[in-house]
């Protein structure tokens, strides 16, 4: 008789109990960077990396959950294990790379110099004695440093602030990734018309998630999703919600 009552309370628990436990990630993006990331009405982060990461979460059977995180703390973050993935479009290169593992590249950049509406230059030389923004410890800021022009550069908590500095003439320029500088020229209601995009650079930029060194695991999850996103046509339909054709 206890025999069979065993039986029947393991047979119970069996039939109950989940027959696979979705894996489940927290990632970490700071959402001051649009289109690529942002926030909705409900301040709840969307844009184009929340949405690749959803679509990737599909495709390869488990669960992320985008978190709007300061730019300033997120890769400590993600070191101490608050977070498993930085996602925001964070630029592969070989510094990052010493204390991060990267994914594949999931999208390719290069840098944009903004500009009022009606003023130009032709290289990064002619930012000579200019005040220039850009978002801290970004590529864009990485890169006018490097040039050594002779610019005056200001760094700020997010691009949003320096753009808002460049329209009431408290900095001449913002540099930044180019669909970013795409999205205020262009989408924003409250600066479209009044900037320009007045150079671009030639050397291509590549995003990838960021992941706390040893997480080869999840690595090959990123990566198989992104792989999965291209071959699919579902990568493409993302960038034209978020980027127009």
């Amino acid at each position: 008789m206890l025999r069979h009552f065993v039986f029947g309370l393991l047979s119970f628990v069996f039939l109950c109990a989940p027959a696979h436990a979705v894996e489940k990630y927290v990632a970490a993006a700071d959402c001051y960077w649009p289109p690529m990331e942002l926030t909705d009405s409900n301040k709840q982060p969307t844009g184009y990396s929340p949405d690749f990461l959803k679509a990737l979460a599909k495709a390869v059977g488990i669960e992320i959950e985008v978190r709007n995180v300061a730019w300033d703390g997120i890769f400590g973050g993600v070191a101490t294990g608050q977070y498993d993935i930085v996602s925001s479009s964070v630029t592969i290169t070989e510094e990052r790379k010493k204390q991060f593992d990267f994914s594949d590249p999931y999208f390719e950049v290069v840098q944009a110099v903004l500009l009022p509406a009606g003023k130009h230059i032709n290289s990064l030389k002619d930012l000579k004695g200019m005040k220039v923004g850009g978002q801290i410890a970004t590529t864009g800021i990485f890169v006018v440093r490097k040039a050594d022009v002779g610019a005056e550069l200001k760094e700020y908590d997010d691009v949003g602030l320096a753009i808002e500095d460049l329209l009431k003439g408290r900095i001449d320029a913002v540099i930044c990734d180019d669909p970013v500088a795409l999205y205020y020229v262009n989408k924003k209601a409250d600066t479209a018309g009044k900037l320009n995009i007045s150079f671009k650079t030639q050397e291509k930029e590549y995003y990838g998630f960021v992941v706390k060194k040893g997480r080869k695991d999840l690595l090959e999850k990123l990566n198989k999703g992104i792989r999965l996103l291209k071959e699919s046509g579902e990568e493409r339909k993302i960038a034209e919600k978020w980027l127009g054709n």
